[in-house]
């Protein structure tokens, strides 16, 4: 600690010299000038229309968020310049000048990481937090401060004992560890965004592909970060082994969703798109029906006809029965039942069912559709009207009720009746009470 004040007190001492303040007052200035300069160019930037083409956009973005960092170091530039044509000590403006390049090349680097990553990715929503701390990292080491803080940090050991554990050594392996995971995000992110551009290769397959190797990228990154950090991995055998045993009973029923989900993923029995229900009743129920907007680590998003969206966890699709509508073939055969009296014609029955199809638009010609008469019943012949229609995502109660309806009018009109069940109570009187 008595270091590092004596180091802060002979760097103010060196600044404190005419020569050092007319030079600071001078980087005071660039900065400012650096800071209107890049304010105007946002201003500009969001009058300005904004570009068609992608290419243009991003150059555009790149100059506005590069020009106070350029502008500082042109500055900075032409006063060294001036400073040198008259051989003054130009010491500060060196530094300044190290200060502006370094902080133009982070800028540059994290825009460009934010680009490969893309616009949802943390790293675009921290790019200025991101620069400013790398930044500082490099002004540190610039300055002369680096190694005085880390004499200081290092002398606190934060486990007195025959190991020694400083403060340095935390900070240190953080930050190694943070580095390589991020890196491994960010190269995970770029994969990603390239998978999911392969139009020839199915959707759940990119999908697959771009989890499994983010997960393996961040946990190799892990790995390699606590390596790096010195930190031996076999002793890490008894630790990792517990965890193994509490992952083994604690989450068990969260690891069996993320199995569940890359099974679902290989497998392509569920995919975004599919029309699902949740039922064991096969047929054309539409209980629990829904439509599959994403598929996640651990759970798949159902969307109902309501607008509703319903997590569902992965290991409820592979262990239970899922009515997928749409899984080799979108056609769906759609039955309706009707019962018509003894009194009525059968026959004229079953053409009227065929004509209250004809002209609906989502009905198919082929397959055909049929009629049939089912069983004689108690209170008159059961009959059945199948059809087909091949976009069950738009629903299939609005088809089957387009029907109905046109049935009723149909019968109404041709005389035809539907009979409601009933039962005749007779009372017989006993001979005895006579």
């Amino acid at each position: 600690m008595n270091t590092l004040n004596e180091t802060l007190q002979d760097s103010l001492a060196q600044l404190s010299t005419p020569q050092c303040l007319a030079q600071i007052l001078i980087l005071i200035v660039a900065v400012a000038l650096a800071v209107l300069v890049g304010h105007a160019a946002r201003l500009a930037c969001q009058r300005r229309a904004a570009p068609r083409i992608a290419w243009q956009a991003t150059a555009l973005e790149a100059s506005v968020v590069l020009t106070p960092a350029l502008c500082a170091l042109i500055l900075l530039l032409g006063a060294h310049a001036l400073y040198v044509a008259r051989s003054f000590n130009t010491t500060v403006l060196d530094m300044g000048l190290q200060l502006a390049a370094a902080l133009l090349l982070v800028r540059l680097g994290t825009f460009a990481i934010g680009l490969l990553v893309g616009p949802q990715s943390w790293v675009h929503k921290w790019e200025a937090r991101l620069t400013l701390f790398i930044w500082l990292a490099i002004a540190f080491q610039v300055v002369g401060w680096f190694d005085v803080i880390e004499r200081a940090l290092d002398s606190i050991d934060l486990l007195p004992g025959k190991t020694q554990f400083s403060l340095w050594s935390l900070l240190k392996g953080l930050f190694v560890v943070t580095g390589f995971v991020v890196i491994m995000s960010v190269i995970a992110r770029a994969i990603e965004r390239r998978v999911m551009k392969l139009d020839s290769v199915a959707l759940s397959t990119r999908i697959g592909i771009s989890k499994f190797s983010y997960f393996f990228l961040i946990s190799m990154g892990t790995l390699l970060g606590i390596n790096a950090a010195g930190v031996d991995l076999t002793a890490l055998t008894v630790l990792t082994g517990a965890i193994g045993l509490g992952l083994g009973f604690g989450l068990q029923a969260i690891a069996s969703n993320f199995v569940s989900g890359f099974v679902l993923l290989l497998d392509k029995s569920i995919k975004p798109g599919d029309v699902i229900s949740f039922t064991g009743v096969a047929g054309t129920s539409t209980e629990n029906f829904g439509w599959v907007q994403e598929l996640r680590g651990r759970y798949v998003v159902v969307r109902d006809r309501d607008g509703v969206e319903t997590l569902v966890p992965n290991q409820n699709l592979i262990t239970n029965a899922v009515i997928n509508w749409s899984y080799s073939d979108r056609k769906v055969r759609i039955k309706l039942p009707v019962r018509i009296s003894y009194r009525d014609d059968p026959e004229l029955a079953l053409s009227i069912l065929m004509q209250a199809i004809e002209g609906h638009r989502r009905v198919l010609h082929d397959p055909a559709p049929v009629t049939r008469l089912m069983q004689f019943a108690d209170f008159g012949m059961d009959l059945e009207l199948r059809f087909w229609i091949a976009d069950p995502e738009n629903g299939v109660n609005n088809v089957r009720s387009d029907v109905n309806r046109r049935i009723w009018r149909l019968f109404r009109d041709a005389g035809i009746t539907i009979p409601v069940s009933q039962h005749d109570v007779r009372l017989l009187r006993d001979p005895r009470d006579a």
